[in-house]
């Protein structure tokens, strides 16, 4: 068995270790969202909290980790006798993005329960994880059907299995803890709000931290048992800690001075629901117990509400996460009047307000900056040096709108999502197969009708129908599927007016927010001077997109077709990476195009690489002024896709776009 990294060995982090075990010391805070960089110590420090988890008493024998004190009475191996039961390590369970239905929920023997009528049941993560940790690594990753089974698993504290009238019920509470890296894509608002607090980790800028970090990493790496047991005594002093706190935490008061607080708070920051006072005021009793004391004073409510609230605020999707920690202390010091919230005491040394935090070299060191223009106070610092007349500083993008759905025409066989057509495993039952490996979704009606002529030859007698595996049918369903949308920005000169650009921008960030609430992959080709370049590869971050957009420059020539072959190439790779996700080109231009011999001509036979391979295509035309030439409706014909202006991709302004982007697709 491989030894783990010591949680006290972690390095800094620690705000992320500060959360781990307020959650370990109260499971009703309701878990942790890791959010940060590769490379952080995420998954390591997950890892780590299980052998720091108190053991667990079980019936003996239960595969749904029953508790012997108060058994679920409706689990599929009950019901149970009373018991002494026995004890185990607590389980962290961890959930692979790519795993199937089945192996999440169980899987039901559909022949037998048809067949016998036995619910013939074999669990799934879920019930493993039952009085223990659910880890999900990029769980931003997780597919939509997932997603939705976990929440309402994490909602009812059960599990359900149903399976044409066939059902399975056992308890399943877990401690969800998930890791995100941001730049490969956010989580749905449903999911997130699941999680009880999130926190921000980043790479310490300090040498001395970056020297230790690597210093004890190779000393794990050569010698895992050696090292872990030069940490067993920190180990076994935070285990400690854990069991005195959980001992102390129901003796922890809650004044009404700290409610008010906790209220004022969310009320400050906008937060939907009630979930996020229900967080807090767990969390800063779980603070004042891990720091040894009966009372929540006041730099508990300011914890708590730095933890939980940053991932419940109302924010556009392109915001970045967190408090504003000035208007946090405005509101804490307002509302602290009523006297039993501590406001006005020293922060514990042992507490976690300061220093109760677990042993650490220093707080983490972030850095971050955005550039200004200095006439106007924003967006991107000037430019310099671009090829033909030079590059213009960046412009920031126009408000945003809602725009008209885009979609692939056919019908696809990618990951879910909800923008063009395809077969999925949820959806509207189109029809039934031959199950080519396990039976997930049965079709009942064409099984019966399989199996129904042979019954005779089969010497059935009873009532029950005689099936076999051969009669079983799979349903075929059709749902929504997410796409690669690759945008193809012209940044030439043509381009630079101030106003305009800034209309450009703002139509690719109202498209980018659609494919943030669609759940596509994007990706970024612009296009100026003598080359096509790749700002942004494919990926599912639609938050780096924007990043990249805003700091976009202009000028110099229009090499319309270096843009589009670099964008060929881009697709050419991502098939390989990924050959179900269906693509759909979004060329924002006004369909001019110079520099070198025939520049027209030349991008016509770039356009008609995209034709030829029956890529979905779409040309928004930027051309404005009095007169018009009309090069990006010449351009979408050579694409074999649909021209629309800036003003027609509007939601409601453009009726039947969509339908015009499948005709000349197809």
């Amino acid at each position: 068995m491989t030894t783990p990294f010591p949680f006290t060995a972690v390095v800094g982090q620690d705000d992320l270790r500060l959360a781990l075990l307020l959650n370990a010391v109260s499971p009703a805070v309701g878990g942790v969202l890791v959010r940060g960089e590769k490379g952080t110590a995420k998954s390591t420090a997950v890892r780590a909290l299980s052998a720091l988890l108190p053991e667990v008493a079980v019936v003996p024998g239960c595969r749904f980790s029953c508790d012997p004190a108060a058994p679920d009475p409706s689990c599929p191996d009950g019901p149970h006798e009373p018991g002494p039961g026995t004890t185990r390590a607590s389980r962290m369970v961890e959930l692979p993005v790519g795993a199937s239905e089945d192996r999440l929920v169980g899987a039901l023997d559909i022949e037998r329960a048809l067949a016998e009528g036995v619910k013939a049941f074999e669990p799934g993560l879920l019930a493993d994880a039952h009085r223990g940790i659910l880890y999900v690594d990029e769980v931003n990753l997780l597919h939509d059907h997932l997603v939705d089974l976990l929440l309402d698993a994490a909602a009812m504290g059960a599990s359900y299995v149903e399976r044409e009238g066939v059902s399975v019920r056992h308890a399943s509470k877990f401690l969800l803890v998930g890791t995100m890296n941001p730049e490969e894509g956010e989580l749905r608002p449903q999911l997130l709000d699941r999680f009880g607090l999130t926190v921000e980790v980043a790479a310490s800028r300090e040498p001395d931290q970056r020297v230790e970090v690597v210093r004890r990493r190779l000393a794990y790496d050569d010698d895992p048992a050696g090292f872990a047991a030069r940490w067993a005594a920190e180990e076994a002093a935070v285990r400690q800690r854990i069991v005195a706190a959980r001992e102390l935490l129901p003796s922890v008061r809650l004044g009404d001075g700290a409610l008010r607080q906790i209220a004022a708070t969310c009320a400050a920051f906008e937060v939907d629901g009630m979930r996020a006072d229900i967080v807090m005021a767990r969390t800063a009793t779980a603070l004042a117990a891990w720091a040894g004391r009966t009372d929540v004073l006041a730099e508990d409510v300011r914890q708590a509400a730095l933890l939980a609230l940053p991932h419940r605020r109302r924010r556009n999707p392109f915001d970045a996460p967190g408090l504003d920690e000035d208007k946090l202390d405005e509101t804490l010091e307002e509302f602290s009047g009523s006297g039993d919230s501590g406001d006005d005491d020293e922060p514990d040394p042992d507490g976690p307000g300061g220093g109760g935090q677990p042993p650490s070299e220093g707080p983490e060191q972030g850095d971050g900056g955005s550039g200004a223009r200095p006439e106007e106070g924003e967006g991107g610092e000037p430019q310099t040096g671009g090829a033909g007349s030079g590059e213009q500083s960046a412009v920031r993008a126009a408000e945003p709108f809602r725009t008209k759905v885009l979609s692939v025409p056919g019908l696809g066989d990618g990951v879910a999502g909800r923008r063009s057509r395809a077969r999925t495993e949820h959806g509207r039952t189109t029809g039934a197969r031959r199950p080519q490996g396990a039976l997930t979704k049965l079709h009942l009606a064409a099984t019966v009708q399989a199996a129904a002529p042979h019954q005779r030859a089969r010497g059935r007698s009873g009532r029950g129908l005689v099936v076999r595996r051969d009669d079983l049918r799979q349903a075929t369903r059709e749902g929504r599927e997410g796409n690669l949308v690759l945008f193809v920005v012209d940044a030439s000169g043509s381009m630079a007016a101030r106003q305009r650009m800034s209309a450009v921008k703002g139509a690719v960030l109202s498209l980018l927010l659609d494919a943030y609430q669609r759940r596509d992959k994007v990706g970024l080709v612009t296009f100026r001077g003598t080359a096509g370049e790749v700002a942004l590869p494919p990926t599912s971050s639609v938050d780096a997109a924007a990043a990249r957009l805003e700091t976009l420059p202009t000028g110099g020539r229009t090499p319309l077709a270096a843009g589009l072959l670099r964008a060929h190439e881009v697709l050419r790779v991502e098939r390989l990476r990924d050959p179900a996700r269906r693509a759909l080109v979004v060329v924002v231009t006004d369909g001019r195009a110079t520099g070198g011999p025939e520049p027209v001509a030349l991008a016509g036979r770039a356009a008609r690489l995209f034709a030829a391979e029956g890529v979905a295509s779409v040309v928004v035309d930027c051309e404005s002024g009095p007169v018009r030439l009309g090069l990006a409706g010449q351009l979408a014909g050579e694409l074999g896709g649909a021209a629309v202006t800036l003003d027609e991709l509007r939601a409601d302004s453009i009726a039947g776009l969509v339908k015009d982007v499948q005709r000349r697709a197809a």
